[in-house]
């Protein structure tokens, strides 16, 4: 079983991720924009209703964690991801930091579809980016029972603030979130003239247009997927490309719906919808509703946005999980 990511109300979203002691990734979630609410507590375990002491001592299964309630119409699920990688050494395969012991070690615990395919595919550009020497150990696992800790953990580093500073400082995770750096997904906006060639630059920064029938995917008829230029992330794939005839690569659908965020564009004298990447903000084009059925969409992209992988290529290049999208 999965337990959803949607709420009751369904207009918020779960969350669970484990981190190492529950206190120090709880302060880094608390207060964000767009998180409702974060609760430490177990989860990954078979034993009904474990207390601290059972997990603790390595005798319960589960892992301490986090169950976050978030509304992704603030914050994305994607960003939640960025936060809990800069809190942890996610190459430690034994636990984190001073805590050591599967009850401490890293996990992502997806709640459908839809968070494995985000996390498997953040998993797999952290491990790409050159930030880390060794494997990136950190588990995806589908999410179980979660159980609420106890209540003198909950804003343990609100409730006991100089205990708290003083066991993140000597427990070693301090000076390592301090030190470690930070995995180039996005390309600061002043460094991009000189990363990006002009066309480049002016389309996925300026929101330019390149030419029609002038460009390097509008007749690309190789399978594999189209990533965001800049960032990596995962956007469309060629089973969805189709020939709109109008000279710019064209899509029925993303690959993951919460990768794109449109916005309505009124720098012409009609309201279009512009479609943007969510995790570098690339200006990818717009989407109109002239498609194909059944859908009856048209995302009209330009190449200047994106990366193409081949299909063969999608292991090697860290985009190992979307194979199965052509029947490996």
């Amino acid at each position: 079983m999965v337990y959803s990511a949607h709420t009751a109300e369904n207009k918020t979203q779960k969350a669970t991720f484990a981190g190492g002691c529950f206190w120090c990734i709880e302060a880094a979630f608390d207060g964000v924009f767009g998180v409702e609410s974060v609760v430490p507590g177990y989860t990954g375990g078979s034993k009904a209703d474990p207390t601290y002491e059972e997990v603790s001592g390595g005798l319960s299964g589960h892992r301490e964690a986090l169950e976050i309630v978030f509304d992704p119409s603030r914050i994305s699920y994607g960003e939640l991801l960025d936060i809990f990688w800069s809190q942890i050494d996610p190459t430690d395969a034994g636990g984190q930091f001073s805590d050591r012991g599967s009850q401490y070690t890293t996990a992502i615990f997806y709640h459908d579809d839809l968070q494995r395919v985000e996390s498997e595919g953040s998993k797999a550009r952290l491990q790409s980016c050159g930030a880390y020497d060794k494997t990136i150990a950190t588990q995806v696992l589908k999410a179980s029972r979660f159980y609420p800790a106890e209540e003198y953990h909950k804003k343990y580093y609100l409730k006991n603030e100089s205990q708290y500073k003083a066991y993140k400082e000597l427990s070693g995770r301090g000076p390592y979130i301090r030190k470690i750096k930070a995995c180039p997904l996005k390309i600061p906006a002043e460094e991009n003239k000189r990363k990006l060639s002009q066309i480049q630059f002016n389309v996925t920064q300026k929101n330019g247009t390149e030419p029609a029938f002038n460009n390097e995917y509008w007749d690309n008829k190789k399978e594999g997927i189209y990533v965001d230029l800049i960032s990596g992330e995962p956007l469309f794939c060629s089973n969805d490309k189709f020939d709109s005839g109008t000279g710019w690569p064209s899509f029925t659908k993303p690959i993951n719906k919460e990768s794109i965020v449109e916005r309505q564009d009124k720098s012409l004298f009609v309201a279009r919808t512009e479609v943007r990447s969510r995790e570098a903000d690339s200006h990818l084009g717009h989407v109109f509703g002239d498609g194909p059925k059944p859908g009856g969409m048209r995302y009209c992209i330009n190449s200047a946005s994106l990366r193409f992988i081949p299909k063969e290529d999608l292991e090697k290049e860290g985009y190992g999980e979307y194979k199965k999208l052509f029947n490996y």
